[in-house]
């Protein structure tokens, strides 16, 4: 999923932080809690002309603590660092109670990361996303969407923070320890809570985006290494949804190496690059047939058939 917002300070601390403070609260605890999926106005009294005092965005949670007609009562934090009592209509909450709860929560939140993904989306979609798709997870724990719903809130958050370090001069540092690390708290958190899922093994692919180097400098040490973290992350997750894919930026880092040993006139570890990234190719094109990759593997391996550089800028 490709965001247009680049908030990933925004989304720090906003995965669960809010269930947790208030939880905390005695009030909170014995309240019927709920999750809003629409912009909720809240009202200093149940009456839609009294003072309008804040507004509750999509998959923030509150408690109710009073019905009074077509109107509750509810206490909520507007932010992590606001929270507010106020009434606003009864309308658009979604309960534990609630039928469909589950889909509800999980469509408003997809609705919602595919508004981020647009090129002028709406501002905040992404947070609200990650927001609905965590409570989904928490609020109705038994539903078949959960694990998914526990992966994607994980996910979105991943791509805001890391959209975020990536922006900054540090990323494009050789040693990606030179950068601040992305947190791989939620994502660690998918692979504890669901193991051996497909949710699991796209969590874990996740976490190859920390060893990364940030350019690379002619030299074969970031090629070499990130080839080993792709092939390893194969052997340890055959089944993978994205094995193709890491199946393929091996193959590709073992094709960049074969004109950087040629460039230091290591011939034998150039052939066995070559060989290794043919190798690899051809797994993606027997075992993927039917995919995306199988057609970018069968071009890799018509370059290095001919002899075609696949790294740097050489023509031929």
């Amino acid at each position: 999923m490709m965001m247009s917002c680049g908030a990933g300070a925004l989304a720090r601390g906003l995965f669960f932080s809010l269930f947790l403070f208030l939880f905390a609260l005695p009030a909170f605890a014995v309240a019927e809690r709920g999750i809003v999926v629409r912009p909720s106005q809240i009202f200093l009294g149940p009456d839609p002309t009294s003072q309008k005092m804040s507004v509750l965005e999509r998959g923030r949670e509150l408690a109710i603590m009073e019905r009074s007609r077509e109107w509750v009562k509810v206490f909520a934090s507007i932010t992590p660092e606001q929270d507010i009592t106020g009434w606003m209509p009864d309308k658009g909450i979604v309960t534990a109670a609630t039928p469909n709860g589950d889909k509800i929560l999980f469509g408003e939140a997809v609705d919602s990361e595919s508004e981020a993904s647009r090129a002028h989306g709406r501002k905040g979609a992404a947070e609200d996303a990650m927001r609905l798709y965590a409570r989904m997870a928490e609020y109705f724990p038994q539903s078949p969407l959960a694990p998914e719903a526990f992966y994607r809130a994980a996910d979105v958050r991943w791509q805001l923070e890391r959209s975020s370090i990536m922006s900054r001069p540090s990323a494009k540092h050789v040693d990606p320890s030179e950068r601040e690390e992305i947190n791989t708290e939620f994502m660690k958190e998918v692979m504890k809570k669901y193991p051996h899922t497909k949710w699991a093994d796209l969590a874990a692919f996740h976490l190859i985006d920390n060893k990364l180097c940030g350019s690379w400098d002619g030299t074969p040490k970031c090629p070499e290494r990130e080839a080993e973290l792709y092939e390893k992350y194969v052997n340890d997750h055959p089944d993978s949804p994205v094995a193709a894919e890491a199946l393929y930026e091996a193959a590709s880092r073992r094709g960049a190496l074969i004109d950087i040993y040629q460039s230091n006139d290591e011939g034998k570890k150039s052939g066995d690059a070559k060989a290794r990234a043919m190798a690899l190719a051809e797994k993606i094109t027997s075992k993927y047939p039917q995919t995306d990759w199988s057609a970018r593997a069968a071009r890799l391996i018509f370059y290095l058939q001919q002899g075609i550089p696949t790294y740097g800028s050489a023509v031929q």
